[in-house]
């Protein structure tokens, strides 16, 4: 299909009427944006002015729909070099003013034709402050939107919405994950080995790495212990993913297998709360959660305030103000978020192992959390001193 054809296209698809429904009935009325079809998934928001593409293919917005607070979607279009993943995740998008036109010298399609090609259901002309407003005051809520010309009523459509699943005591990392072993290798001279566990794991996280000489081994979300120490780790990561921690038994038992070892160990966002069932706390669902490039976050460590990336529906719940006793030694609450007080790291103290709420990759993101990946090039280089 050539670009103008698909141009045509859009501009027809843009036509169409589309509704979104709540799940506690309220609805929103607008055009058809991306495939036409119908969509369910949990409304959350994201926050971010930029980084579209890289929302998009994050794993770990499996089964959600997206609302962007930013009012002008699009600008930039699509190119190939900043997608995180092979693929759109996302089950549905809803954005108030798409761009007519893109205007970035990288842009290979419009982001419209990208949700087409990608059979991704959106909604545009929605009122998304109006629609953050309430998903703010009333919590994250499974949603649906319907696109086409022959729409089903009101209470059709919000019976379906109630009947699609829930994220809470969703299992989702391993449907995200990858299904067989890769290696990204090391930039430059190799100076360490990392088993990566991947429950959603983002393209730049492993680069990261591979910056600071980490030859990076991403396994399955269903890897055992043995699996990850079959690659001689020097330290080993668990990354971010979607879905409900309270469910993840297995990545929580070989997390413990690693600490039972000693090996240093760094988890980030879905990790971060592997982390916190590991030393026996428990998780609890957000009411709306933490998305977008520009949530504060203090290091306990440092006093140093962050401005950082965030993907999370669901928190750690260790006490603030107090070191803990686990099976593993003494832990501590290391980064706390300024908005709300909500868990943002842990640390043990005794062992090698820290985690983090947010994403330091950095994609899409601000740059201020980069050194929690030096930070675990500390930690190996120690161990092996």
């Amino acid at each position: 299909m050539t670009t103008s054809t698909q141009g045509n296209a859009s501009q027809r698809t843009r036509a169409l009427p589309a509704v979104l429904v709540l799940e506690d009935g309220r609805t929103f009325r607008g055009r058809a944006y991306g495939a036409v079809g119908v969509t369910f998934g949990e409304a959350v928001f994201s926050t971010g002015m930029t980084g579209y593409q890289e929302t998009l293919t994050d794993p770990s917005y499996h089964r959600q729909v997206v609302v962007m607070t930013a009012p002008h979607v699009g600008n930039t279009g699509v190119n190939d070099e900043d997608p995180e993943s092979q693929r759109i995740w996302v089950a549905g998008y809803v954005v108030r003013d798409p761009a007519r036109v893109p205007s970035n010298w990288r842009s290979r399609r419009t982001l419209d034709e990208e949700l087409a090609q990608q059979g991704v259901v959106g909604i545009s002309g929605v009122d998304t402050r109006a629609l953050t407003r309430h998903l703010r005051e009333r919590g994250a809520m499974r949603v649906g939107i319907f696109s086409g010309n022959a729409l089903p009523d009101e209470g059709t459509m919000l019976a379906e919405v109630r009947q699609a699943p829930e994220m809470k005591g969703a299992d989702l990392s391993a449907e995200v994950a990858t299904k067989e072993p890769y290696v990204v290798p090391a930039i430059g001279e190799k100076k360490f080995t990392v088993a990566a566990v991947d429950l959603g794991i983002k393209g730049m996280t492993p680069h990261r790495m591979a910056e600071r000489g980490i030859e990076v081994h991403v396994l399955p979300a269903t890897a055992t212990a043995d699996e990850v120490y079959a690659v001689n780790p020097d330290g080993v990561f668990f990354s971010n993913g979607p879905g409900d921690p309270a469910t993840a038994d297995h990545p929580v038992s070989v997390m413990r297998a690693v600490l039972e070892r000693g090996t240093p160990l760094f988890g980030i966002c879905f990790g971060n709360q592997i982390l916190g069932r590991a030393l026996g706390f428990g998780t609890y669902k957000l009411k709306y959660g933490h998305r977008g490039i520009n949530q504060p976050v203090q290091d306990r460590t440092t006093g140093k305030v962050e401005v950082t990336a965030h993907n999370h529906g669901f928190a750690v719940d260790a006490p603030l103000d107090k070191v803990s006793e686990t099976p593993y030694g003494r832990a501590e609450v290391s980064h706390v978020c300024l908005n709300d007080n909500v868990v943002e790291g842990l640390q043990l103290l005794d062992r090698p192992a820290f985690s983090v709420q947010y994403h330091p990759e950095a994609a899409a993101g601000p740059h201020d959390a980069a050194y929690l990946f030096d930070r675990f090039v500390s930690l190996m280089e120690g161990q092996r001193a």
